[in-house]
């Protein structure tokens, strides 16, 4: 069958560039296109260097040429990726270094209940267990958990002297260094404040906090997408950002916009990736079978989908849930499979985090190594 390039071009308008509206040829990801009977070579533009966003666009491209011209075509796909022209400036680093501190990660969910500060209290201890230095800023300030989670709810940040100024000292437990407002309110204290107050709380336990030397910090924000997290991303340069999700549709939905957030021209903060958590459930007694309760893969497509990378997947499991009630976080149970887990997607956000300094202007120059012990090499 001989194949016509305009056909070609038609069945290319079906497709989008990941985590673009317009489709490929209007947006000029299609730089070429050649036909030599039943052969097909396109040559494709993208700017999102990740290995999901590549496969994505391959893909697209050999099923619309399938489906809407030849089944039998035999296509190569010239893929090329290219950053975005800025005008020759380099993407915008908000915020304010804080002195020590090399990255600034934030953990962020579309919609409470997923697991979001299950996520950053094991996420912290996993780096730490690699040797990395790190610290958790609890930014959740009307549902502050970070206290039970690590055991300490009964301790308070002790007052030092930092060069001559008075400074909160984080409490440290399992390697990490901890503030939340939940040290300076009772257990039944509801936190009623408006946005500016809690903004003033989170800039104190930020700027007015002796964090020392810090390879991470690991910021855990309130669920869905409002003030305080416009605060944060005002107050520090965030190195990037974790999304978490559960699998099912209505979370997904509150995941995409947290995505989009992050994305925003105004604030650019890029997304290391998507954690599903909950992803099945085995039951003890039958080990080797796996329930999709709340569905499968949703959270792995959707990152495929928004081009951004998939970090990994978390089961539901009992053992997570009562390791967090009793204060020690389930990813310090040696050879476990919930341990095995988050560290794999530990090490995920590493080799991201590694990628994103080597692509963009990082808070300060860094270099980190993923490499036998997982330790972090200032400059």
């Amino acid at each position: 069958m001989k194949i016509e390039k305009q056909q070609v071009m038609k069945a290319l308008e079906t497709i989008s560039v990941p985590g673009h509206g317009q489709n490929m040829v209007e947006s000029g990801a299609i730089k070429n296109v050649l036909v030599f009977g039943d052969e097909v070579v396109v040559d494709v533009t993208i700017d999102n260097p990740s290995l999901q966003a590549k496969k994505k666009t391959e893909v697209s491209i050999l099923q619309a040429i399938h489906k809407e011209v030849y089944e039998k075509a035999q296509i190569k796909v010239n893929l090329k990726v290219e950053a975005p022209v800025t005008e020759n400036k380099t993407p915008e680093i908000k915020g304010k270094p804080i002195p020590g501190i090399d990255n600034i990660i934030a953990v962020a969910s579309g919609k409470g209940g997923v697991g979001k500060s299950t996520v950053t209290a094991n996420l912290a201890v996993s780096l730490a267990k690699m040797g990395f230095k790190v610290g958790l800023l609890d930014a959740d300030i009307y549902g502050p958990s970070a206290t039970i989670m690590f055991d300490v709810v009964n301790e308070k940040p002790l007052s030092v002297n930092v060069d001559g100024k008075s400074k909160m000292k984080p409490v440290e437990s399992y390697g990490v260094k901890i503030l939340s407002i939940g040290f300076f309110t009772q257990p039944d204290q509801a936190v009623v404040w408006r946005g500016p107050m809690a903004a003033k709380a989170l800039n104190q336990m930020i700027f007015d906090a002796a964090w020392g030397k810090l390879d991470f910090l690991i910021v855990d924000l309130p669920p869905g997408t409002g003030d305080i997290h416009l605060s944060i991303m005002q107050s520090l340069p965030l190195t990037g950002a974790v999304v978490v999700s559960t699998p099912q549709n209505v979370a997904l939905a509150d995941a995409r916009k947290g995505v989009a957030m992050f994305q925003q021209e105004s604030i650019n903060v890029p997304v290391l990736g998507i954690v599903e958590n909950m992803a099945y459930f085995t039951p003890p007694e039958l080990p080797d079978h796996k329930y999709h309760i709340f569905g499968k893969d949703g959270a792995k497509h959707l990152a495929e989908d928004l081009g951004v990378p998939f970090l990994g997947e978390l089961p539901l499991q009992q053992s997570i849930r009562e390791a967090g009630d009793i204060g020690r976080p389930a990813a310090l149970q040696d050879a476990t499979e919930i341990e095995t887990a988050f560290t794999e997607i530990t090490k995920n956000v590493v080799e991201q985090t590694v990628r994103r300094n080597s692509a963009l202007p990082p808070t300060r120059a860094i270099e980190i190594t993923t490499m036998a012990g997982c330790s972090a090499v200032n400059k």
